[in-house]
Order: C-alpha cells, then structure tokens, then sequence
C-alpha cells in the first residue's frame, strides 16, 4: 500500500510539473506477479515566462561584466527581445502585417519600420 501512495504521489507531482501519460503509453508491470504498472512519462518542463529570462539573462551578462560599465545595454536587451518577437509574431499570421500590428499594438507603418530594422523584410517592400 505504501508503494502505491508513492507512485500516487510521483504521478501527481510529474503530472503538475507538465508530465503526461497518454493511454497509449506503453506500461510495464513493477514486479513479478504485480497487478501494478508503471508507465513511461513524458515531460515537457513550461516554459519560463519573458520576465524571467530577462532577468536570468540580463544577471548573467551583468555578473559577466565583472563590474565594468557598458554602454547602450538598453537598446541592446531591447533588440534582443524585439527581433525575436517579431519573428514569431510574423510566423503565426503568416507574414500579414496587418493582422501582425493589430496583435502587437503597434500602427502598421512602424511595424514595417521595425521589420526592415532586423531585415526581417527587404527595404524594396
């Protein structure tokens, strides 16, 4: 009985982590003559919010800056985090501009200005 509440508990603890077992899943049985299984647990960890990986990565450039002043770290985080959101924001609407400004909030004449700035579109466009 005991084992069986610490399987419990793992499988809730996994499944509350981003564990799933699908009923598909292959499962195996824990010993001989076991009526209990055990199965393969997939684990897809979630993804840290943008607020936090800025700040994991902006500590981690400032900790490698070693107490040295840089310039311009401003506009340096901001291009880091803009280009890339960009990208994907265009991948999902399928290169719509349009429909691309309305979800960032931006006016279209300034997300096509953004666009050229990361060549993500050519200047003759």
């Amino acid at each position: 009985m005991r084992r069986l509440l610490q399987i419990a508990a793992l499988a809730l603890l996994l499944a509350s982590c981003g564990g799933a077992v699908s009923s598909t899943t292959p499962t195996t049985p824990l010993g001989r003559g076991s009526d209990l299984t055990v199965a393969a647990v997939t684990f897809d960890p979630p993804a840290p919010r943008v607020g936090e990986a800025v700040t994991v990565a902006v500590r981690h450039y400032l900790k490698d800056l070693d107490g040295q002043i840089s310039a311009d770290v401003y506009q340096m985080v901001l291009a880091e985090i803009e280009a890339p959101l960009l990208r994907e924001i265009m991948a999902y609407t399928r290169n719509n501009q349009t429909r691309a400004s309305i979800m960032l909030g931006l006016n279209r004449g300034t997300l096509r200005k953004k666009l050229k700035q990361y060549n993500l579109i050519s200047s003759k466009d």
